[in-house]
């Protein structure tokens, strides 16, 4: 059998061409987001999951006219668990972006002086340190003395720690010399491998279940929730970043771990400056080849820039900052059997193949599935039941299926891709895209809301952690009250009280219940009647609308009536819709998706019932006395002080919305050299229009 097809080459690619492929990836990659955020149950490997990234970057560098008419919905972290109290960060914690190839580390620091507008010769100074394989966690320091610790969660909300992080040794109580006041150090709490080797040792003496890996490891006890178990455990903790600060005591990333150290706080000494895309490699080198000899895990190295300044014009995309980069380590591969596939049917209708495979183990984990993908990845791979193949497997994640082993004896049991729901029976089908006509990677059910499955995972959604977040009805609560009839749909989730009291057979009474829990639970659910607006339109699970696209939403209307009232009337030519397509970062096919979602009665009668029993709080304005925050501004032509990306980020981080386009709702063009229909467009309409350094000097009064 020949190797899986390669991808046609990016460049080669017609703009059709590319804009299809940009929307099935941007589709595939928000649906393992959910698995992995919302689920906590990927189907892909990390490494798979880069690819993706990779490739849809590389579309949009090609094409840039698809970086104004799309966005990736982007997810960042873990959610946080049930089992502690929630610690809302004051600045948020963010994810890094991911590169493999020299090539793409060059690209990297290129892309940092293109957006700088720095010359090839001029310094650049990044720093180079490893990535430790552990559990993220911030330390919130008050006059020197740790009051909070937290978990990452999923960036904006965590777990509350502190009593945990306590217990280890390594992390001070109180800091030594002149700290700031206010003082939140983010770092990685891990596990040493001969550590690790001695717990798992105890946990097989005491007949106890074992750990997968010394992350996992640290994971686990850092999240118990007896402080006791966790003292027992030996914990480490390096430093390497920081949130909220009331001083900074440096202007540098190493002035700033060089503070850390003098504080008290360890920091890997294995962090180096580097001021040219060579020398990171090199380090890198470095520690890939010191790998296996460290006492700790690491999967890759991360780069910064180190100067604080240029970090802060740099800023931050939805996903990542613009002035870091993980360099990640090779994945690993091991070889099994494929013992079945079976397709699982998501919220949106999606059929996915999952691979059962004969468990084997990869880089020190047992796994038995891996992802395969969608229909035409089994067709690519002529995949049969029985055969032996290849997977991969990078991070704490479910592998994917590389190809199939041809020396080795074919499976007898040729598989075929379903063309009905296997739960619903409702035949599954590719939707033809009219703008491409070409058919969608992705086979859906057409049974829509009378598929159980899809009525089922959209429950799961609604009460997800990154959604309504109820504590006490998770995944197997929500498909037990489906096949009992006590939840079917959102609004039953607040009226299940009511109906409980009322009811012969009470929620207390049932194997698994007692009044503790159901009381828990009725609790929990009235703590969320009211709830932050982004999270409410992220909890609809309207399709391309994940958490990044639910806060533009947010933030663009304001108020949940002010979207309804647009989105009903967003027919396609319409002023509606050209609106919603205007915020920057969504685009036409959000726009389609969020009209569509409005115009299907079943989902506004949904709605209305849903809206009896909660209320979505209006998006918090930007508080400032500056003209800047809260206008909608749109920057057109060449700039001269800076590129236009850093003028967005710029304008963004000040408290103004950002659009694509001039419309009656713009408050403000930016106009630089060879602007053309966008000026002509505010000419027409009479919108104030500056140049550059009218905006430079705008901005500036602004921070002051």
């Amino acid at each position: 059998m020949k190797e899986r097809k390669i991808p046609k080459a990016v460049k080669g690619l017609t703009a059709a061409e590319a804009r299809a492929e940009h929307e099935r990836l941007a589709a595939e990659i928000a649906r393992n987001d959910e698995r992995y955020y919302r689920e906590d149950a990927p189907t892909i490997s990390d490494a798979e999951y880069d690819a993706l990234r990779r490739r849809y970057e590389a579309l949009e560098k090609q094409f840039p006219a698809l970086v104004t008419k799309r966005s990736l919905s982007e997810k960042v972290g873990a959610a946080p668990s049930e089992k502690f109290a929630k610690v809302r960060h004051k600045v948020p914690v963010l994810s890094l972006s991911n590169v493999f190839a020299d090539a793409e580390v060059e690209d990297f620091v290129a892309r940092i002086r293109r957006f700088l507008g720095l010359a090839a010769d001029a310094p650049l100074a990044m720093t180079a340190e490893p990535k430790i394989d552990g559990l993220s966690c911030s330390l919130r320091y008050e006059a020197g003395k740790l009051v909070q610790a937290a978990t990452r969660g999923d960036g904006y909300e965590g777990e509350d720690v502190t009593a945990n992080v306590e217990t280890i040794s390594e992390i001070p109580h109180v800091l030594k010399g002149e700290a700031p006041d206010v003082l939140e150090v983010r770092g990685e709490v891990y596990m040493r491998r001969a550590d690790f080797a001695a717990l798992n040792a105890r946990q097989t003496e005491a007949g106890k279940p074992t750990f997968a890996n010394p992350r996992n490891s640290a994971a686990g006890s850092l999240r118990q929730l007896d402080p006791s178990i966790t003292a027992g455990r030996p914990l480490h903790f390096f430093a390497y970043a920081w949130g909220e600060v009331s001083a900074m005591p440096a202007d540098t990333q190493m002035g700033m771990v060089r503070a850390f150290k003098a504080y008290g706080l360890q920091v890997n000494p294995l962090t180096v400056l580097c001021h040219s895309a060579e020398e990171l490699l090199r380090h890198y080198r470095d520690i890939e080849g010191r790998r296996a000899s460290l006492p700790y895990d690491i999967d890759g190295v991360v780069y910064k820039v180190d100067s604080l300044a240029l970090q802060n014009r740099l800023g931050f995309v939805s996903r990542a900052p613009r002035w870091a980069a993980a360099h990640k380590f090779p994945a690993e591969q091991a070889t099994t059997i494929l013992r079945d596939i079976e397709i699982q049917v998501g919220r949106t209708g999606a059929l996915t193949p999952v691979a059962r495979l004969e468990p084997v183990t990869v880089g020190g984990v047992v796994v038995a599935n891996a992802t395969l993908h969608n229909e035409d990845e089994i067709e690519r791979l002529k995949i049969r039941i029985g055969d032996t193949v290849v997977i991969r497997r990078a991070g704490d994640v479910i592998p994917q299926v590389v190809r199939v082993v041809e020396d080795k004896p074919r499976g007898k049991k040729e598989y075929h891709f379903p063309t009905h729901c296997p739960i619903c029976g409702s035949e599954a089908v590719r939707e033809l895209d009219p703008r491409t006509g070409r058919k969608d990677v992705v086979r859906r059910c057409t049974g829509g809301l009378i598929c159980p499955a899809q009525a089922v995972e959209r429950l799961k959604h609604f009460v997800s952690r990154r959604a309504f977040d109820v504590e006490g009805l998770g995944e197997k609560q929500i498909e037990q009250f489906y096949r009992e009839g006590l939840i079917t749909k959102p609004a039953d989730i607040f009226t299940l009280a009511a109906r409980d009291a009322k009811s012969a057979t009470k929620l207390k009474d049932r194997e698994g219940y007692g009044e503790t829990s159901v009381r828990n639970l009725f609790a929990a659910i009235e703590a969320r009647r009211r709830i932050p607006l982004n999270r409410f339109i992220y909890a609809l699970g309207i399709r391309h609308v994940g958490e990044t696209n639910a806060r533009r939403l947010a933030r663009h209307f304001g108020t949940f009536a002010a979207l309804r009232a647009a989105a009903r009337v967003a027919k396609e030519g319409s002023e509606a819709r050209a609106e919603i397509d205007n915020i920057e970062g969504l685009g036409e096919v959000v726009a389609e998706a969020v009209a569509d979602f409005f115009a299907e009665k079943r989902n506004e009668d949904q709605l209305d019932a849903l809206l009896g029993c909660v209320t979505p709080l209006p998006m918090e304005e930007v508080v400032s006395a500056s003209p800047i925050a809260g206008k909608t501004i749109v920057f057109t032509g060449s700039l001269e002080r800076m590129t236009r990306d850093e003028a967005k980020a710029q304008a963004e981080r000040l408290g103004a919305k950002v659009a694509a386009s001039v419309s009656s709702k713009t408050d403000l063009v930016v106009a630089g050299p060879g602007a053309g229909s966008k000026l002509a467009k505010a000419a027409e309409l009479g919108i104030e229009t500056i140049d550059e350094e009218q905006w430079l000097r705008l901005a500036g009064a602004a921070t002051d």
